[in-house]
């Protein structure tokens, strides 16, 4: 005797009050959440609510102002140079901040020797000026080879501060310097250069355009997610849940950043509006296109949130854990910089993730099918009360789309036609992929400021009078036993290195360029000398750090052939601590790169319970990435002006691409997946790809649109990386998730699931299901 199935209680709308069979025809843990969600929606918003609120009125702790920590790590060689160097003469030979005065006409004598006189004075005076501790001036009357032709034009006088002052603060004694010494216009006064005023002037401005950065990412949101539902309620509910994460985010990381005492970069603001932008709008649209795609089914609208919800939430969450554990991989890092980032991401992700999986559930159940407005979607059921065909114009439309996507994908699904699309992208992501062997990287503070920023504008008139390494050169710290008593061989050493490729001049014991050669140059105690090397280019960028390094390598012979033995030669300076922070860069590439895909293989196995198709999964993501970075050095240092990428651009987008590839690779494959249970493999990508892709596509314009809008920001290493960022998930989206993955899937065939269970469906005889 057949034996009758119970049907479940109805709810008070004559709709079952638990959700039917989910998708995948059980109700477990994630269909109960689906009804906990729905049920306590108020709730949810509510509590929420509150949190926000307790978190705005809650005073922010105490930030730890130290801008030079986030970028320069303690035991760098070079920083050590500095110290032993102020040990020895007292006060420092490396300035980061300069005064330019430039008349292209000529200064007169009188005007640079009064320039000299006030520098000079600060250095003799018994009260310092805090945070001032003194200066040297230079004129372009002293000769630098091969670079300027000027003479007579300019005088740049080194400010030296005291190094736990913050910037703005040694950013008003030089504007105080000039208020009391160069105040007249025979003066020339260009304005403020150096590593600090340009750190200082990137951080500004950040700071004046994040708010245009949000703004135009929220208007570009509204107009997408709005155009992809038609529809003014859905981008809504993406803009509130992401503007409650950014919130939560960002008083989280005061907190977190304030208790373990990490400095956080002045780039990761702007990162993070555009990673937690991107990231909930994203998942919103993946718990809206379910919704859609169920309302139109039977049962009532709420019946449609919980099986939306039931079966996107294992598949959101699996992704928003991907992408955290990603850029967590940064802590594998031993630079401090990346190590600042990786917490800080891995949060905004996270919160992100919480919002999205109750927020936006909550929002649905809710709204029903007025987040499609002013679009009319209703289910049989409404349709039937209100005597109407449930489709529309809209819907019949949308059902066209859908089987011009199966057709499309049908015609794909053979192993030949696999075959060749392969072939196509691997080709095609191959070619974009060669130009990253010419990637260099440098650290760009000057130059990557607009053309009319007041330091750039120093700066360049500095580099025109002088050198371009003018602005701060390299200090080479020569120790030893009595080593001011061998002057020539010092001075043989002086002409050797002015020699040397990349040099501009050396400015040392061969030229009393101050009333103060001892104590400048040379070391009282004898045990010490030194000398400033003016490079021929900019000194943060990587044409310089390359020539400092290949000076460095030399500086033993060089020094042995001047007869110099025995003595201990170091470098300090802002390239040299450049050099040492690319240098650690490219270090940490190796443990960032093997953590990040350690971590994203592990998710890919645990959630698809494979190990075949992970592998392949992987590999397309990081020819994505190949591909991504090689058009970012094409654009930017073949076909532009920059000698190399900011050296944080690649490896900040190589982690995120990375990361968020695994995230479309779970929600993509995953719908096949789910199909395969009771499809064969190949009827279950022609089914699930067009849907799945469809969502991806949607949720990767929108988020390389909310990456790419971080050119907004006038620096270049934010164009570098918004470009970087669209670029490799315009890639990832439309041509690795929509045409290799699938192909791949095809091509492997059942073997993709091995050595899990999902695909056994895929020999046997399909299973008609409800879709």
């Amino acid at each position: 005797m057949r034996r009758l199935r119970r049907p479940p209680r109805a709810g008070p709308t004559g709709s079952p009050a638990e959700p039917a069979d989910g998708d995948d025809g059980r109700i477990g843990f994630f269909a109960r959440y689906a009804s906990w969600a729905v049920r306590n929606r108020w709730y949810i918003v509510g509590g929420w609510v509150l949190v926000a609120l307790a978190l705005v009125l809650t005073p922010p702790p105490p930030s730890s102002n130290n801008e030079i920590a986030s970028i320069i790590p303690l035991d760098s060689p070079a920083l050590g140079a500095e110290l032993r160097s102020v040990q020895e003469f007292g006060f420092p030979l490396s300035s980061r901040t300069a005064v330019v005065q430039r008349d292209p006409a000529g200064l007169s004598v009188f005007v640079q020797a009064e320039s000299v006189l006030d520098a000079i004075s600060i250095d003799q005076t018994a009260k310092l000026e805090w945070p001032l501790l003194g200066a040297i001036p230079i004129t372009n009357s002293l000769p630098l080879t091969g670079v300027s032709g000027e003479r007579d034009t300019a005088v740049l006088t080194y400010l030296f501060m005291n190094p736990v002052s913050s910037f703005s603060s040694q950013q008003e004694a030089a504007q105080r310097y000039i208020d009391q010494h160069l105040d007249r216009p025979e003066d020339h006064v260009v304005g403020v250069t150096g590593s600090v005023p340009a750190r200082a002037q990137q951080a500004a401005l950040v700071s004046e355009n994040l708010p245009r950065l949000e703004l135009l990412t929220v208007l570009a949101i509204i107009v997408l997610v709005g155009l992809t539902f038609r529809s003014i309620i859905a981008p809504a509910i993406a803009l509130v849940s992401s503007a409650l994460a950014f919130v939560v985010t960002t008083r989280l990381s005061a907190w977190l950043e304030s208790l373990a005492g990490i400095t956080t970069p002045a780039e990761l603001e702007p990162l993070l509006v555009a990673l937690l932008l991107g990231v909930v709008t994203d998942y919103t649209i993946f718990y809206v296109t379910a919704f859609q795609l169920r309302v139109e089914g039977k049962g009532h609208w709420r019946d449609a949130v919980r099986r939306a919800v039931a079966v996107d939430t294992p598949i959101v969450g699996a992704a928003g854990v991907t992408v955290a554990a990603g850029t967590a991989a940064l802590l594998a890092a031993r630079s401090e910089f990346f190590r600042g980032f990786g917490p800080a991401m891995a949060l905004a992700v996270l919160v992100g993730l919480m919002v999205s999986v109750t927020l936006v559930p909550a929002a649905l159940a809710i709204l029903g099918p007025s987040v499609f407005w002013p679009r009319r979607i209703r289910s049989p059921l409404a349709a039937a009360r209100h005597r109407r065909p449930a489709p529309g114009a809209g819907l019949v439309r949308e059902a066209k789309e859908r089987l011009a996507g199966l057709h499309l994908m049908r015609r794909l699904a053979t192993r030949r036609a696999a075959a060749v699309v392969v072939l196509g992208c691997v080709a095609v992501l191959g070619l974009a992929s060669v130009a990253v062997r010419g990637l260099d990287l440098g650290v760009a503070f000057s130059s990557s400021l607009p053309a009319d920023n007041p330091v750039k504008v120093a700066s360049d008139a500095a580099a025109r009078a002088f050198a371009p390494g003018i602005t701060s050169p390299t200090t080479l710290l020569i120790e030893g036993t009595k080593v001011t008593s061998e002057l020539p061989r010092l001075i043989d050493l002086q002409t050797r290195i002015e020699a040397e490729p990349g040099v501009a001049g050396v400015l040392g014991p061969a030229q009393n360029f101050t009333a103060q050669a001892y104590d400048v140059v040379l070391a009282k105690s004898g045990d010490a000398a030194r000398m400033l090397i003016v490079l021929k280019s900019d000194p943060l960028d990587a044409t310089a750090i390359n020539d400092l390094t290949a000076l460095r390598e030399r500086l033993p012979s060089i020094a042995a052939s001047s007869g110099l033995s025995g003595v201990r030669i170091s470098l300090g300076g802002d390239t040299a601590l450049a050099e040492g922070l690319v240098t650690s860069t490219e270090q940490d590439l190796y443990r960032i790169a093997l953590a990040g895909i350690a971590v994203n293989l592990l998710l890919l196995v645990v959630f698809l319970r494979a190990l075949v198709a992970p592998l392949f999964l992987l590999a397309s993501s990081v020819l994505a990435l190949t591909a991504s970075l090689g058009l970012t050095v094409w654009v930017f240092m073949d076909v532009g002006t920059t000698d190399g990428l900011t050296f944080y651009v690649p490896f900040a987008a190589a982690v995120l691409l990375v990361s968020l590839g695994s995230d479309y690779n779970i929600f993509g494959v995953g719908r096949v997946w789910e199909e395969a249970r009771t499809l064969p493999l190949r009827e279950a990508v022609i089914k699930a790809v067009p849907e799945s892709s469809r969502a991806i596509t949607s949720a990767g314009l929108t988020l390389a649109v909310s990456f790419g809008m971080l050119a907004i920001i006038p620096l270049s290493p934010f164009r570098e990386l918004g470009f970087a960022m669209a670029c490799g998930i315009l890639i990832d989206a439309f041509l690795v998730r929509s045409l290799l993955v699938p192909a791949l899937l095809v091509l492997v065939g059942p073997a993709s699931g091995w050595p899990g269970p999902n695909l056994r469906g895929s020999r046997g005889r399909a299973r008609t299901r409800e879709p």
